[in-house]
């Protein structure tokens, strides 16, 4: 499976249907969207990110690894913070995005049990951003000082 690129790419910027049901196609797409986070040296991915319409992100952070289907921030604190984003499906591109410091989080995690989670830091960010991905929305659409930068290798979300 390909990432998707650019930021006119009909399928990032279209809001994803939720899950109905926990297939074994679905667990089989957790599996591959690790895979892809892995070899890319991301820390998370959303499955439209791969031409696959659904609410399902991954997230990767200090060796743990996260799938939450259908999430949905259900509580954002007011302390915000702002640091650089980028982004596998915009290669070499990165700019500042304000994000809240803690979530609460409700999903369906990939044995298909309800959870409902505090999270905050690096892994609150990247589920905000995946979630954005979800809804269509993508970094730079948020991000300020938006720079191309080819000669570092940085992470992206």
């Amino acid at each position: 499976m390909e990432i998707l690129t650019g930021d006119k790419n009909p399928i990032l910027r279209q809001k994803s249907q939720p899950v109905e049901h926990l297939t074994k196609e679905v667990r089989d797409l957790i599996i591959q969207m690790k895979k892809i986070v892995e070899n890319n040296n991301g820390v998370g991915l959303a499955a439209p990110q791969i031409n696959v319409s659904l609410r399902v992100i991954v997230c990767e952070v200090d060796n743990n690894s996260y799938a939450f289907i259908n999430p949905e921030i259900i509580k954002s604190s007011q302390e915000t913070s702002s640091l650089e984003e980028g982004c596998l499906s915009l290669p070499n591109i990165y700019g500042e995005v304000e994000r809240s410091e803690k979530i609460i989080l409700k999903a369906i995690d990939s044995d298909g049990k309800k959870i409902k989670l505090k999270v905050f830091g690096l892994l609150a960010r990247i589920v905000q951003h995946e979630i954005d991905h979800l809804d269509g929305i993508l970094f730079i659409d948020k991000a300020k000082n938006i720079i191309e930068d080819t000669t570092q290798k940085r992470i992206s979300i």
